[in-house]
């Protein structure tokens, strides 16, 4: 007896031995949560899994909610400031495949386990679509200049900026699930390569993929689409593997609520005035949904809740901005795989891009009419601009949205707009304009409610003769004459529009579509323009901004984000040579993270779209830090103290962002009273990760100081 009792005894006291020697485990690795946030340590088959995300997810509120974080070293996590509510929590990584979604709520510990992926090609469904996209062959040298089926004025670095940053591309994420797969609804093919030709046939925006592979490639790309997709069918993997979120990357907190609907795509949305960016604290995100309805989703993120509100124009009876001259048709070319041939886009406002002005009001780059000019834009007109450069059409102008009264103001333009920015003076410039710099006043237009006294425009003129000053030019297609100045197009026009902050300049991208790629200057005292064209290795410009101290970041086909930096320029910058080749030495170029294509030396696949400089530290990342769209890693790649950091949304995989905005909502507030917004902009909102039925939605990202933080 007294043995067995010394038995138990010695059993009670190892048990306590290991409860305390536990004990200092459990006080290392334990989270401290409020009561509005949920929190743990995530584990797996060998230990705490560092750098995962932990997504919790709830459809309590008035739209799906959903919020992410990533683990720290030790495999805790914290998922902060969560509405009330019940979430379905689970765990999201590289290596692992989805763990099973757990009941969370609010104000409770709760570990979790993860799920280690059982094979490589489980694991890389997880991966982001660049990691499949890079598998994508690119034609050899040799196979350019005539060579091939490619049409022989066709380069390589042409032939990427086509299939990155315009066709498929500019509209959609191209990798993930959906585009490396063939929907079986559009049936039997006897090649990769056919059912590509066909894929590219569906919907209302078939024009621009069909245009630029079968048209101006010549067909040849279809055949290299076909092998990636077949390779894929067969089993073929990615040729590398994404790295865990480091650093910076696991101080990110990643928030999203759905709006708008399952058919009908939404290009970007607006929270701020960018001059001030404690405009609108607080307030409500308005959504600009392009070709798509006339129907704004406004989400207002305190409470989780959507409404809407229909945008009109002044001509009821106006066409739809579908067809001739847009980038969308009336109706489908070909059956879609996922809404057949109905038809899902039927808009005349096609409000591409908006903005907040000082006065809390919102700026739309939206049709308020027909194509055909009022008299004053025209030829005969008495107009100053007009004298100088008649314009005949446009097929979108401006408009003014007042969310506090809900009032809607016309602003008729002669010229056209695309993205609109404003400068110092209150002045609104658009891009989209063609071949030439608008603007509106909007002193002079909230004074006399004119818009034509309100508003300008000036063609872009060099100045060749180097006096200075603007005089008499010769056309784009004339040869160049030393005495004069020199009219210039910048090749498809404007595309991206960028006030300088440092001296008032008006800066563009310039040849996206069409002519020799680069950015454009307007000096709106003088008139007098310059271009800088982009040297190699960079090439493909697409969307870009300016930093307070007026250099300019651009998204660049060839997987860079470029800068350039006027006070580098050692030419003069006027003159018969000042042309656009005559400053190389300010260009400077960073290349994105994510695998490269295979065969065509170092270089990255990421297909960005636009470029944004946070000027004002809106993020917590610093002032001026440059952030470009990274749409094949679902989110986005700012550039700090020369490292790339990406910012990805990993729950639903294919998100893809078209804009990008920085909001203050609290100066004093750390970072929670700071962060970025932007909403999923791709066309096609039921390819992302759950199909049919997805919703676009409004993203919000913050960056904490560490992991735990709360």
């Amino acid at each position: 007896m007294r043995c067995k009792n010394r038995l138990y005894l010695s059993v009670a006291a190892i048990a306590i031995a290991g409860l305390l020697a536990a004990a200092p485990v459990r006080a290392q690795t334990a989270v401290a949560i409020d009561n509005d946030d949920i929190g743990g340590v995530v584990t797996g088959p060998n230990g705490p899994e560092a750098g995962v995300w932990v997504i919790a997810e709830t459809t309590d509120l008035p739209t799906r909610y959903a919020k992410m974080v990533v683990t720290d070293d030790q495999g805790r996590y914290v998922v902060p400031d969560l509405p009330k509510a019940r979430y379905k929590v689970w765990v999201r990584g590289y290596g692992l495949v989805d763990s099973p979604k757990v009941d969370g709520e609010p104000g409770k510990q709760l570990d979790l386990k993860a799920v280690a992926a059982p094979n490589e090609a489980a694991a890389a469904q997880y991966y982001p679509a660049i990691y499949w996209y890079s598998m994508l062959k690119i034609p050899e040298a040799s196979q350019f200049g005539g060579k091939s089926d490619i049409p022989e004025k066709i380069t390589q670095a042409e032939w990427l900026s086509v299939i990155k940053n315009r066709a498929c591309v500019g509209c959609h994420q191209l990798g993930q699930l959906s585009t490396r797969t063939i929907p079986a609804a559009f049936g039997e093919f006897k090649s990769g390569e056919d059912a590509w030709r066909r894929r590219t046939m569906s919907g209302q925006a078939a024009p621009l993929m069909i245009n630029p592979l079968a048209g101006y490639l010549g067909g040849a790309p279809y055949k290299y689409f076909g092998d990636w997709t077949d390779r894929v069918a067969k089993g073929e993997l990615p040729h590398s593997k994404p790295p865990r979120p480091q650093g910076l990357e696991r101080n990110i907190v990643v928030t999203t609520w759905d709006w708008g609907n399952e058919k009908q795509y939404l290009h970007d949305l607006i929270s701020t005035d960018r001059r001030n960016p404690t405009v609108n604290a607080n307030g409500k995100l308005f959504g600009s949904p392009e070709y798509a309805t006339d129907v704004l989703p406004i989400l207002d993120p305190k409470t989780s809740t959507v409404t809407t509100f229909k945008a009109p124009v002044r001509d009821p009876e106006m066409p739809e901005s579908l067809g001739q001259g847009h980038a969308a048709v009336e109706k489908p070319v070909a059956p879609s795989a996922y809404w057949g041939e109905e038809k899902i886009w039927d808009t005349r406002v096609n409000n591409h891009n908006s903005m907040f002005d000082g006065k809390g009001r919102v700026w739309l780059a939206a049709a308020i009419r027909g194509a055909a000019n009022p008299d004053f834009c025209k030829k005969g007109s008495e107009h100053p601009s007009a004298k100088a450069f008649p314009i005949d059409t446009n097929v979108r102008q401006l408009a003014i949205l007042d969310p506090q009264t809900m009032k809607y103001t016309f602003v008729d333009t002669c010229f056209g707009s695309h993205h609109l920015q404003f400068d110092a003076k209150d002045r609104a410039w658009t891009s989209g304009a063609g071949p030439l710099a608008g603007w509106v006043d909007m002193k002079i237009f909230d004074e006399t409610g004119d818009a034509a006294k309100a508003q300008g425009w000036s063609p872009f003129i060099l100045d060749i003769n180097g006096n200075g000053k603007r005089d008499e030019y010769t056309e784009p297609n004339q040869p160049v004459d030393a005495a004069k100045d020199m009219r210039v197009t910048g090749g498809s026009g404007t595309y991206a529009v960028m006030p300088n902050p440092a001296d008032g300049s008006i800066w563009y991208t310039v040849g996206v579509f069409a002519g020799r790629g680069g950015v454009m200057r307007y000096d709106p005292d003088t008139q007098l323009s310059e271009v800088f064209n982009v040297p190699m290795p960079g090439f493909g410009p697409r969307g870009g901004d300016i930093d307070s101290k007026g250099v300019v970041w651009v998204s660049l086909a060839s997987g860079h984000i470029g800068s350039f930096d006027r006070s580098k320029c050692k030419a003069p910058l006027n003159g018969p040579k000042a042309t656009g080749d005559h400053c190389p030495e300010g260009w400077a170029f960073y290349q994105y993270p994510g695998p490269g294509f295979q065969g065509i030396g170092e270089n990255s696949a990421e297909a960005s779209y636009y470029s944004w400089v946070d000027q004002h530290d809106t993020l917590g990342l610093g002032k001026d830090v440059p952030i470009s769209t990274a749409n094949l890693q679902d989110g986005f790649a700012a550039l700090k103290d020369g490292k790339m950091v990406l910012l990805r949304v990993p729950y639903p995989l294919g998100f893809y962002a078209k804009g990008l905005d920085g909001r203050i909502d609290d100066p004093n507030g750390g970072w929670k009273g700071r962060g970025l917004w932007s909403s999923s902009g791709d066309r096609t909102p039921w390819l992302i990760e759950g199909g049919k039925g997805r919703k676009p939605m409004a993203v919000h990202f913050q960056v904490r100081p560490d992991p735990l933080a709360k």
